[in-house]
Protein backbone atom coordinates (compact mmCIF):
# COMPACT_ATOMS: atom_id res chain seq x y z
CA UNK A 1 0.00 0.00 0.00
CA UNK A 2 1.34 3.20 -0.92
CA UNK A 3 2.18 6.02 1.51
CA UNK A 4 1.38 9.39 1.27
CA UNK A 5 3.43 11.42 3.49
CA UNK A 6 2.44 15.71 4.46
CA UNK A 7 4.67 18.38 6.05
CA UNK A 8 4.80 21.69 7.20
CA UNK A 9 7.76 23.81 7.35
CA UNK A 10 6.17 25.92 10.01
CA UNK A 11 8.70 26.32 13.18
CA UNK A 12 10.83 23.83 10.91
CA UNK A 13 14.42 24.46 10.03
CA UNK A 14 15.76 23.64 6.36
CA UNK A 15 17.80 20.84 8.12
CA UNK A 16 14.49 19.95 9.99
CA UNK A 17 12.81 19.69 6.60
CA UNK A 18 15.30 17.56 4.79
CA UNK A 19 16.20 14.96 7.49
CA UNK A 20 12.22 14.22 7.37
CA UNK A 21 11.98 13.70 3.90
CA UNK A 22 15.04 11.57 3.98
CA UNK A 23 14.05 10.03 6.78
CA UNK A 24 10.59 9.24 5.33
CA UNK A 25 12.62 8.34 1.54
CA UNK A 26 10.13 10.61 -0.49
CA UNK A 27 11.02 11.25 -3.93
CA UNK A 28 9.06 14.23 -4.76
CA UNK A 29 7.50 17.16 -2.69
CA UNK A 30 4.51 18.81 -4.06
CA UNK A 31 3.78 22.13 -3.00
CA UNK A 32 0.02 22.70 -2.48
CA UNK A 33 0.56 26.35 -1.50
CA UNK A 34 -1.48 29.06 -2.69
CA UNK A 35 1.29 31.81 -1.68
CA UNK A 36 4.57 30.67 -2.35
CA UNK A 37 6.79 33.19 -4.23
CA UNK A 38 7.31 35.78 -1.15
CA UNK A 39 10.00 36.72 0.87
CA UNK A 40 8.11 35.56 3.73
CA UNK A 41 8.60 32.19 2.47
CA UNK A 42 11.96 31.96 3.09
CA UNK A 43 13.99 28.92 2.16
CA UNK A 44 10.47 27.39 1.01
CA UNK A 45 10.48 30.01 -1.70
CA UNK A 46 9.21 27.88 -4.89
CA UNK A 47 12.26 28.37 -7.23
CA UNK A 48 14.38 28.37 -4.28
CA UNK A 49 13.28 24.96 -2.70
CA UNK A 50 12.72 23.46 -6.28
CA UNK A 51 16.13 23.75 -6.67
CA UNK A 52 17.58 22.73 -3.21
CA UNK A 53 15.48 19.57 -3.48
CA UNK A 54 15.87 18.82 -6.94
CA UNK A 55 20.29 19.47 -6.89
CA UNK A 56 20.94 18.64 -3.12
CA UNK A 57 19.06 15.78 -2.61
CA UNK A 58 17.64 13.96 -5.70
CA UNK A 59 13.99 14.81 -4.40
CA UNK A 60 11.71 15.86 -7.21
CA UNK A 61 9.47 19.14 -6.27
CA UNK A 62 6.30 20.18 -8.20
CA UNK A 63 3.97 23.20 -7.64
CA UNK A 64 0.38 22.21 -7.66
CA UNK A 65 -1.79 25.48 -6.81
CA UNK A 66 -4.85 23.59 -8.06
CA UNK A 67 -4.98 21.47 -4.76
CA UNK A 68 -4.57 24.63 -2.67
CA UNK A 69 -7.46 26.96 -1.60
CA UNK A 70 -8.26 30.05 -3.72
CA UNK A 71 -7.29 33.15 -2.74
CA UNK A 72 -10.81 34.27 -1.21
CA UNK A 73 -11.47 31.18 0.83
CA UNK A 74 -8.11 31.66 2.25
CA UNK A 75 -9.06 35.48 3.42
CA UNK A 76 -11.97 34.32 4.42
CA UNK A 77 -11.00 31.94 6.77
CA UNK A 78 -7.95 33.47 8.28
CA UNK A 79 -11.21 36.46 8.83
CA UNK A 80 -13.47 34.25 10.19
CA UNK A 81 -12.04 31.36 11.78
CA UNK A 82 -14.65 29.19 11.13
CA UNK A 83 -12.72 26.21 9.94
CA UNK A 84 -15.62 23.90 9.52
CA UNK A 85 -17.35 26.41 6.45
CA UNK A 86 -13.65 26.50 5.33
CA UNK A 87 -13.26 22.69 5.20
CA UNK A 88 -16.62 22.53 3.34
CA UNK A 89 -15.89 25.09 0.95
CA UNK A 90 -12.49 23.62 0.06
CA UNK A 91 -13.78 20.07 -0.49
CA UNK A 92 -16.15 21.87 -2.97
CA UNK A 93 -13.00 23.26 -5.00
CA UNK A 94 -11.58 19.78 -4.92
CA UNK A 95 -14.78 18.25 -6.60
CA UNK A 96 -14.60 21.17 -9.14
CA UNK A 97 -11.15 20.92 -9.80
CA UNK A 98 -10.96 16.83 -10.20
CA UNK A 99 -8.72 16.96 -7.71
CA UNK A 100 -8.53 12.81 -7.39
CA UNK A 101 -7.48 12.76 -11.43
CA UNK A 102 -4.60 15.26 -10.52
CA UNK A 103 -3.85 12.43 -7.32
CA UNK A 104 -3.49 9.86 -9.39
CA UNK A 105 -0.93 11.43 -12.36
CA UNK A 106 0.81 12.70 -9.81
CA UNK A 107 0.89 9.04 -8.28
CA UNK A 108 1.66 7.74 -11.20
CA UNK A 109 5.19 9.57 -11.45
CA UNK A 110 6.45 8.92 -8.17
CA UNK A 111 6.25 6.40 -5.19
CA UNK A 112 6.79 8.05 -1.93
CA UNK A 113 5.44 11.98 -2.24
CA UNK A 114 5.15 14.42 0.53
CA UNK A 115 2.13 17.21 0.38
CA UNK A 116 4.18 20.57 1.45
CA UNK A 117 2.01 23.34 3.20
CA UNK A 118 2.58 25.90 5.57
CA UNK A 119 1.15 25.00 8.77
CA UNK A 120 3.36 22.77 10.92
CA UNK A 121 0.38 20.48 12.48
CA UNK A 122 -2.00 19.37 9.39
CA UNK A 123 -5.23 19.13 11.88
CA UNK A 124 -6.71 22.68 10.27
CA UNK A 125 -4.77 22.44 7.23
CA UNK A 126 -5.76 21.67 4.32
CA UNK A 127 -3.14 19.20 3.25
CA UNK A 128 -4.66 16.91 5.30
CA UNK A 129 -7.88 17.74 3.75
CA UNK A 130 -6.21 16.67 0.06
CA UNK A 131 -4.42 13.66 1.76
CA UNK A 132 -8.07 12.19 2.86
CA UNK A 133 -9.74 13.07 -0.52
CA UNK A 134 -7.02 10.88 -2.32
CA UNK A 135 -7.64 8.32 0.21
CA UNK A 136 -11.69 8.27 -0.14
CA UNK A 137 -11.46 8.43 -4.00
CA UNK A 138 -8.37 6.98 -4.93
CA UNK A 139 -7.60 4.71 -2.49
CA UNK A 140 -5.09 1.87 -1.26
CA UNK A 141 -2.97 4.80 0.24
CA UNK A 142 -1.41 5.28 4.08
CA UNK A 143 -1.51 9.16 5.28
CA UNK A 144 1.62 9.45 7.70
CA UNK A 145 1.72 13.25 8.67
CA UNK A 146 5.47 13.92 9.53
Amino acid sequence: MPTLFTIGYERRSLSELIRALQEAGVDAVIDIRLRNTSQLAGYTKKDDLAFLLREGFGIAYEHHPELAPTDELLDDYRASRDWEHYESAFRSALKKRHSDRVGREILGRYSRICLLCHERLPVKCHRRLVAEWWVQRIGGLTVVHL
